[in-house]
């Protein structure tokens, strides 16, 4: 990377000359001391390119790894996360878990670079009062929960995804079960009674199927509790954009650290099951039993995303606890410490419930 173009990727602002950022809310570039908006460079300009997977795990050129514009890595001794900031922005503790056990890390090789990017949509206001409005409704955690200004922390990270597309053809075989009703004569209290008893007839079944999945997604993060991504997601991926640093300027992004292999093997088992799924779906009858499926992939696709999540982390007690909202789509999924004192109450109140619904049932 020549001088020049590490300069030039700095997105000076016009005005002033300070160092403009991305601005979700305006969708420009803006600059934080005179304010002067700009559009982003868009110098990738091409579609949205979905790369050969065999091909791919064969080996990654060189060309296709870096970030295209000069940036620093620092990965936190406590969660791993490893997060990529601008030169200029020093941090003083982790994005993801808030820990100050910050080193300095160095690829062997640059990571193999996004060439396709869900950029911030929902802006830095909106997220907190989304987020605020989400804590109100959390009956069961503690009151002092909402008096702390949690919403204060929140900050923009970029998360690395891979997404995978392929075409399936399936076969399969099971044991198809019909259900079916006799009528049981049994005596009860020295009187003859009749009743339907249930049987199972299992039949011999087999069928085929295609399916194309399109974007499977595979989170490469390892800073945000999964649990926590998956219930964010999906990302509208038919929205994405070319990669274009001007989208990141000012922003962290994390480092992938499920390399293609991985993530690769973590989509053949989730479209695995989700094909399980869906044989079973195929099969006849009421019920089924030793359910096997074979199948043929083809077309197998790949690419490296960014996509945007708002996030904030913080401590209760001995334990800390996150919170995510989608860039894009304004999802949240969040994690709270329950009031001990509002479960008794809630515990009490079913019991109480119970006893009245008993007592009145008995009268």
């Amino acid at each position: 990377m020549t001088s020049e173009t590490v300069a030039l990727s700095k997105f000076a602002c016009p005005a002033c000359g300070g160092e403009a950022t991305w601005n979700p809310a305006r969708q420009r570039l803006v600059c934080p001391f005179c304010g002067t908006e700009s559009p982003a460079r868009q110098d990738s300009g091409g579609a949205i390119v979905e790369h050969d997977l065999v091909a791919a795990l064969r080996g990654i050129g060189d060309d296709a790894r870096g970030w295209q514009a000069e940036k620093r890595q620092v990965r936190c001794r406590s969660c791993n996360a490893i997060s990529v900031l601008d030169p200029a922005r020093q941090a003083q503790s982790c994005e993801f878990c808030g820990s100050a056990q910050l080193v300095p890390y160095e690829d062997a090789k640059p990571a193999f670079r996004p060439e396709s990017m869900l950029p911030f949509r929902v802006g830095e206001s909106q997220a907190r009062e989304r987020i605020r409005a989400w804590y109100g409704k959390l009956w069961l955690a503690p009151s002092s929960l909402a008096r702390r200004a949690l919403t204060d922390t929140v900050r923009g990270v970029y998360l690395p995804y891979w997404t995978f597309d392929a075409h399936v053809d399936a076969e399969w075989t099971a044991e198809a079960g019909y259900t079916y009703y006799t009528t049981e004569t049994y005596e009860e209290n020295g009187r003859v009674r009749t009743r339907q008893v249930a049987h199972v007839r299992w039949e011999p079944a087999a069928g085929r199927f295609s399916h194309f999945f399109d974007d499977d997604l595979v989170c490469a993060s390892v800073g945000i509790h999964p649990e926590l991504v998956r219930g964010v997601e999906p990302f509208p991926t038919a929205e994405l954009v070319p990669y274009d640093p001007g989208y990141v300027a000012g922003w962290i992004v994390e480092r992938y650290q499920i390399d293609l292999v991985g993530a690769a093997q973590r989509s053949r088992d989730a479209i695995e099951r989700k094909l399980r799924d869906l044989a079973a779906r195929e099969v006849p009858g009421d019920t089924h039993r030793n359910l096997a499926v074979r199948a043929d992939y083809s077309g197998q696709t790949f690419k490296h995303i960014l996509a945007p999540i708002w996030f904030l982390s913080y401590t209760h007690g001995a334990r800390v606890y996150q919170c995510a909202m989608n860039g894009v789509t304004g999802a949240v999924c969040g994690e709270y410490p329950k009031s001990p004192w509002k479960i008794a109450l809630l515990a009490l109140a079913v019991v109480v419930v119970v006893w009245l619904v008993l007592s009145l049932g008995g009268r």
